[in-house]
This record gives C-alpha cells, sequence and structure tokens, in this order.
C-alpha cells in the first residue's frame, strides 16, 4: 500500500502541506480532489521522490514501478503503436534478449517471462488502447510528428496506460481527450488492475471510476472511502456537525466569561472565577474549515431576438473541395441549450466554426439574424492569450471606452480578483486563464455562446459556477464538452454529428455513454454502405511492414523452439534422476510451442489484411 506519513512541505516559505497523513490500500482507485492551487500536483511529485519533504517520508512497496503521463511525446518519427510498445521497458529487452541468448536455460526463462507477460498479444492491446483514445488504425502507424501537441498527450496516456505500473498517478487526464475518449478512459480504469491515484475535477469520472476520495484541503489530506458524490455528502455533514459543535463550545465560552467578569472582584467568589479562567485557557478551539470565496460567472445578457437566429437550408461546408459535412437544415433559437455528441475528426469543430461565421458554406442557404452577435470559446484561445499582458489589460484593448473600475467589476465577476487583474497572464493559473477567455468570449453579451471544451483547468467549484451561469444565461449555448455532468445539467438538445451529417439524437447522454461502450451495437443504422477507401502507398507499406514483424517474430521463436528441441534429445535427461527437470524442459517447450502458435496467426492476420490492402 502506500503510506503518506506525517508530510510537510514549503515553497519559498509558504506551507503548502502541513503535518498530512494518509494511507491508500494496494488496488484501490481513488481520487486526489482539492481546490485549484492546493498542492494536488506537487504531492505526486513528493510520491514520486522529485521533490524533499520537510517533514515525514512517503513508502511504497519494495519493486513498484511508478507511472504518470510525460508532459509531451516526443515529435519524431516513431509510430504511434511502436512509442506505445516502447513504454513496456520489460517486454523490450526480454524480446531483444531473445534474440542474443544461446543458452537453453536462460532462453527458457526468457520464455517463460514473455508468456507471464503476454508479450505476444502485446501489439493488440496497444492498439485497442490507441483506438480508445481515438486514433483510426491507419492514424496508428503514423510517425508522433504528424499530430499536435494535444494529440501527442494522448500517446502518452495510452503509453502509461500500456506499461501497467503498480501506482499509476494521473493528473487531469481527460483534459485532451473528446467525451468518447473520457467514457472510455473512465470504463478502462475501472478494470485497472493495479493501484491508480488521479487527479480530476470531472464528477462523473471521479463517479464512476474511484471508489476512494483523498481531499486536499488546509494542508491536509482526509482520506474518504466511496465516489465523489458520496465524499461530498460525507463533508457536508462533518462540517454541518464542526459548526454545530463550534457554536455550543461559543456558548459556553461566553457563559464561562460573563460569570469571571461578573465574580472575579468576590473575594468569596474568587476560587470558582480562577477555575472557569482555568477552563477557559484549556479548551481547545474547534475550528471549522474556512470556505474558500465562492467562484462565480457572471455572463451579461443580451436583447432578445426574433426566432430563429440561425437557420441553414441544404447547407455543405468544408475545406476548400473537401467538403465534411453535407445537408446541414437546421434551426436554432436563443432559448436552446445544444449539446454536439460524435467522435473525434466527425466534424463538431466544423459545425461550431460554421455557426460562428468561421467557415462559410460551399453551398445551401444560411440565414442569420442581422443583429446576431455570437460569442465563441475554444481551449486554443486560452493558449493564445497574451502571456505578457495582464487580464486588465486585455480588457482594456477590447474595450477602451469603459473605466478602469467597470473593467475590474467585469473581471470579479469571472473569479480574477484584484490581485489577478494585475498579473502578468504568462503567471495565472491555467483555470484563470480559461476564466478570462470566457469573460472575453462574452464580453459583447452574445446572443449565441458556443463552448468547446470550456471547463478544461477548472476545478470543480468553477464547473458548478459555469452550469449555474449557463443556466441563468438568457441567449442560446452551444456545447462541446468531455464532461458529462455539464452536459447533463445544460443541454436539452442533442445532435449527432457522424457520417457528414447533423441529426437530433433522440435518446439521452446516458443511453449516449452505453451505446460507445458497446462495441458491437452502431451509433445509428446508416442505409447506404460507405464506398471503399484505396489506402494510401504509406498504409500498404505500413501493413508490409507490420507482415514481416510478424514473420521475423516466428522466426525468432522457431530457433527457440529448435534450441530448447536438441535439449529435449539428450538422452542424458530422460534418466530416472532427472525427472523433475524433464518436466520443467517439457513445460518449457510447450509454452514456446503456444506462443509460436499465437504468433503464426498474427501472421496471417496481418497478411491478410495486407492483401486486403493491395486489393482494394
Amino acid at each position: 500500500m502506500l503510506r503518506i506519513n506525517d508530510i510537510s512541505y514549503s515553497i519559498e516559505g509558504r506551507v503548502l502541506i502541513d503535518h498530512a497523513t494518509a494511507v491508500i490500500p494496494t488496488g484501490h482507485k481513488v481520487g486526489l480532489v482539492g481546490r485549484n492551487g492546493t498542492g494536488k500536483t506537487t504531492l505526486f511529485k513528493m510520491i514520486r521522490g522529485e521533490l524533499h519533504l520537510d517533514t515525514g517520508d512517503i513508502s511504497i512497496p519494495r519493486g513498484w514501478k511508478i507511472g504518470g503521463v510525460s508532459q509531451e511525446v516526443p515529435g519524431n518519427e516513431v509510430s504511434l503503436i511502436d512509442t506505445v510498445l516502447r513504454a513496456d521497458t520489460e517486454r523490450e529487452s526480454l524480446l531483444a534478449e531473445a534474440e542474443s541468448a544461446t543458452d537453453p536455460n536462460r532462453i527458457a526463462e526468457v520464455q517463460t517471462r514473455l508468456a507471464d507477460i503476454d508479450a505476444w498479444s502485446a501489439e493488440s492491446r496497444a492498439a485497442s488502447i490507441l483506438k480508445g483514445l481515438g486514433f483510426t488504425d491507419e492514424e496508428q502507424r503514423m510517425p508522433c510528428s504528424a499530430f499536435s501537441g494535444g494529440w501527442r498527450m494522448r500517446v502518452a496516456l495510452a503509453a502509461v496506460l500500456f506499461s501497467e505500473p503498480d501506482l499509476l498517478l494521473l493528473d487531469e487526464p481527460t483534459n485532451y481527450l473528446d467525451l468518447e475518449g473520457a467514457l472510455w478512459l473512465e470504463a478502462y480504469l475501472v478494470k485497472y488492475p493495479h493501484t491508480v491515484v488521479i487527479v480530476s475535477h470531472d464528477r462523473e469520472l471521479l463517479n464512476r471510476s474511484v471508489e476512494s476520495i483523498l481531499h486536499l484541503e488546509d494542508k491536509k489530506l482526509t482520506f474518504y472511502t466511496g465516489n465523489y458524490d458520496n465524499f461530498a455528502r460525507q463533508r457536508a455533514e462533518k462540517r454541518a456537525l464542526m459548526v454545530s459543535a463550534a457554536k455550543k463550545q461559543d456558548l459556553k465560552r461566553a457563559h464561562l466569561q460573563a460569570f469571571v467578569d461578573r465574580f472575579k472582584a468576590k473575594a468569596s467568589k474568587a476560587k470558582q472565577a480562577q477555575s472557569r479562567v482555568k477552563m477557559l485557557e484549556k479548551m481547545e478551539t474547534i475550528r471549522v474549515p474556512e470556505d474558500a470565496a465562492r467562484t462565480v460567472f457572471t455572463f451579461p445578457a443580451p436583447e432578445e431576438l426574433s426566432p430563429p437566429i440561425i437557420a441553414t437550408e441544404g447547407v455543405a461546408v468544408g475545406y476548400g473541395n473537401h467538403i465534411v459535412l453535407h445537408d446541414l437544415n437546421l434551426r436554432i433559437d436563443q432559448d436552446d441549450r445544444i449539446a454536439l455528441l460524435g467522435r473525434n475528426g466527425e466534424g463538431k469543430s466544423t459545425l461550431s466554426k460554421l455557426l460562428s461565421g468561421r467557415l462559410e458554406a460551399a453551398r445551401g442557404n444560411m440565414i442569420t439574424s442581422s443583429k446576431l452577435r455570437i460569442g465563441f470559446f475554444a481551449q486554443h484561445q486560452v493558449d493564445e492569450l497574451r502571456v505578457e499582458e495582464t487580464p486588465l489589460q486585455h480588457l482594456l484593448r477590447e474595450r477602451p471606452e469603459e473605466g478602469q473600475a467597470r473593467l475590474r467589476a467585469r473581471l470579479a465577476g469571472f473569479g480574477l480578483m484584484a490581485a489577478q487583474a494585475e498579473t502578468e497572464v504568462g503567471r495565472l493559473s491555467g483555470g484563470q486563464k480559461a476564466r478570462l477567455s470566457l469573460l472575453l468570449a462574452t464580453l459583447p453579451a452574445p446572443h449565441l455562446l458556443i463552448l468547446d471544451e470550456p471547463t478544461n483547468h477548472l476545478d470543480i467549484e468553477s464547473r458548478e459556477a459555469l452550469v449555474e451561469a449557463l443556466t441563468a444565461y438568457t441567449g442560446a449555448v452551444i456545447l462541446v464538452s468531455h464532461d458529462m455532468h455539464l452536459l447533463s445539467m445544460v443541454a436539452d438538445r442533442l445532435w449527432l454529428v457522424k457520417g457528414g451529417h447533423v441529426k437530433p439524437y433522440d435518446d439521452d447522454l446516458e443511453a449516449y455513454r452505453r451505446m460507445l461502450l458497446t462495441v458491437e451495437k452502431p451509433i445509428e443504422k446508416t442505409a447506404e454502405k460507405p464506398k471503399a477507401v484505396k489506402p494510401t502507398r504509406e498504409v500498404v507499406m505500413a501493413l508490409r511492414a507490420d507482415a514481416r514483424k510478424c514473420e521475423e517474430r516466428i522466426d525468432k521463436i522457431n530457433d527457440m523452439r529448435d534450441k530448447l528441441a536438441a535439449k529435449l534429445a539428450d538422452p542424458a535427461l530422460y534418466d530416472d534422476k532427472r525427472k523433475g527437470e524433464l518436466e520443467t524442459w517439457n513445460k518449457k517447450y510447450a509454452e514456446v510451442m503456444e506462443a509460436l502458435e499465437r504468433a503464426e496467426a498474427m501472421w496471417i492476420a496481418a497478411l491478410e489484411k495486407l492483401e486486403k490492402a493491395q486489393a482494394a
């Protein structure tokens, strides 16, 4: 188990964690929660041994491997599938040794260990993880350099999941995932065979994937059993009891103090008064955890427009000659709350750009209200803020005619108080930058607000504040988010973006979740069979290389089989005195033959894929 014993840590004289203790049982899935800035990421660094503790110690079982997501996967020419496979360093080492080993005993040991770690199914497991995180079979064969930083973070996540460390530390893993990837990760973590500690502000993930909550608050750690909703209830009950006890203590203190003040000058009551003074001195004050300043969002209210504010008739949209979405017949009214569903790459961002005016329709009619104002928030806009400027300077550039007092009030309405208003953006937290971007998006009081992953970097309290603000907002909202809680609380209409079309999804989010996690069931029935796409030369070359690797693996296993067969051919081995040794070698030979059978099956499958691609 993971033991955190009386640890303290300070940064530049500021105490971040003070004599905190916790125990995480082996095999538990634990959510590490707390407001932004309390030290959750710092605690991960302590567990990994990257920071020197002021007091206490952290112990893990001997031999445990700790794994976490790298900050970024290098943009090299190694394919995604090979990048993930290389994360299992033991497998890589054993495969390399299997090529050069000559001692039959060591060969048998290597083969046994390879079988124990299921090395021969590694490629299919790696491919399954990459697919769950949104990579197609073709993309898995492409080099890392072909993908952006956010997509490479998904590769890093796939790599650590594939390596299956004994202690898996995940820090906001859904920030780079879409809804489908987040739901897949949620289901994957439930079945993960080892200990997991995950920092997340995603309520649904914490409700479905963990069985305990470790709460970091007031520089202390408190362990709660149950999911996030259970933790929230226990915490509220605990705080209510402390508030009640504190009130009773205050009444008792006031009663004792009143007696002392009244009788301390009377000789006949001096002893009783002195006794009560001592009682007051010994009374340990019950301290109720202070409520942090509540996060709020204040969206300006737009004037009402005649419906519809946007309508499309037979619209097609894309990039150049490449049409992404066809036959769009959509209507948006000012009171709509619409969530866009669909796998990555189906066109959700393209639709958002069309509706926001960032893309023009290739054909068809698109009608918008003449007075329509649109606010647009996407994660890339957070990264495009001017890091050398303060939030106040950002607003002064947008609203030079407004006084500073008014602009500061706007910032405060998004939880950016006086200190943050004068701080350079480059020094703000991810959550503070996101709030600034949301403020800039809503500054013109838009009639339509398009939000693409607005909750990334926001803590749970900020997400709840966003839900409240969107509920009270009098404009239309279009949401793209992996946060199921946000979607379920805000959206009243669902649009499914799939196969080049956008259609209403008549079921609810829970049905959509079940459908995505049930591989056998398609998202919807299609009237036409999609046309086969001729594989590119790069895809054929990758399949050919895959088949060649499978063939090379068979050759290596055949060599091992021949060496073991030679060992079994030694007559001396069949002496009665060596019966136990003979059984061992027969077992090793059987394991190698089983591995050979699996390798041949993978080779046949690879050849079939290659033949199919060449025939297309």
